[in-house]
């Protein structure tokens, strides 16, 4: 009888490799970051920890026997959702290890953009002293956090530290704690003229996608600035460049776009009142450790039991 076997695609530290061990001594563990490396492994896995596009066909076409992924990522617009609910296989995200490195970035996109720190790292490349105008500040003004998870929730606590009037959007439009006012996502035209930051902060589902075209452009105050950690087709990029090129809204930070990289003829590049990162906000010393220890083991050893994991366990059909 062949064992049971868990595929780790992925390289892990060796000490949370034994604690795997510890927990399903009898299973064959398998850890390797290279997926063709595994492909049998893969093809016979009842759990696999990090999905990657390159196994799909394995996994669809020749595993018959998995039961749980568990994602490397918050977002799982990447799976094939359909497919895996139809097999009635168990999706766990990492959703929550992103909310104290995220939230960070977040605040680092509004301070860089309110006090014009990429404007001065320019000027300092090229040795220009300039007080480029600058007369913006956080305090006080009005964050709208659209997507108000863990990640949402963690900003609204930092926000409130800069005395900032917090209002969110969640598909419950239930209340909590640091948000003075929950809206529900219908009622998003209500919250955009109110905000001087709005903060995108959703998973990319069929309800969010193109969330943010013209009309929400149109809506934001001209002294507005956009934050997009999401994902990026949740913005029509090119409603995005009109807005911010007739200055519709006076600046985005951007860490997710529609097309990644970001393809080098994007004007987006070239704004003064735009920053880019490389869908890094989330990336952190303790991202491994946070989805292994937080996440995977708690799940893993209900598993080892018969039980079914019960800790950020994906809707296949909502998406997130």
């Amino acid at each position: 009888m062949k064992k049971r076997t868990l595929v780790i695609n992925l390289d892990l530290d060796e000490t949370q490799i034994n604690t795997i061990k510890e927990i399903i001594p009898e299973w064959r563990v398998i850890a390797d970051k290279h997926s063709e490396n595994v492909l049998e492994q893969l093809s016979e896995a009842e759990v696999i920890l990090h999905w990657k596009k390159a196994i799909a066909p394995t996994i669809l076409e020749q595993n018959t026997n998995l039961q749980w992924v568990q994602t490397w990522s918050a977002g799982v617009n990447s799976l094939p959702l359909a497919t895996l609910k139809e097999r009635n296989i168990v999706v766990t995200s990492a959703n929550g290890v992103h909310a104290y490195p995220i939230s960070e970035t977040i605040f680092a996109l509004m301070l860089g953009l309110t006090r014009k720190i990429h404007t001065y790292v320019r000027q300092q490349q090229a040795k220009l002293w300039h007080h480029a105008h600058l007369n913006q500040e956080i305090h006080g003004k009005t964050i709208g956090i659209i997507g108000v998870g863990a990640i949402g929730l963690e900003t609204a606590k930092i926000a409130k530290a800069f005395g900032m009037r917090v209002l969110g959007v969640r598909h419950s439009g239930k209340p909590t704690d640091d948000v003075e006012q929950m809206y529900r996502a219908d009622q998003l035209a209500e919250v955009l003229p109110q905000c001087d930051f709005v903060v995108i902060t959703l998973p990319l589902t069929e309800e969010t996608k193109q969330m943010f075209a013209a009309q929400q452009f149109q809506q934001m105050k001209e002294t507005a600035i956009l934050i997009n950690i999401g994902r990026g087709p949740i913005i029509n990029e090119q409603d995005l460049v009109h807005a911010l090129q007739q200055k519709q809204i006076a600046g985005a930070g951007l860490d997710v776009f529609t097309t990644e990289p970001l393809p080098s003829e994007s004007p987006l590049w070239d704004m003064e009142n735009v920053i880019i990162t490389p869908h890094t906000a989330g990336s952190t010393e303790h991202y491994a450790k946070r989805v292994i220890d937080d996440i995977f083991l708690p799940n893993l050893q209900r598993y080892a039991k018969g039980e079914l994991p019960n800790m950020n366990v994906v809707n296949l059909e909502k998406g997130y």
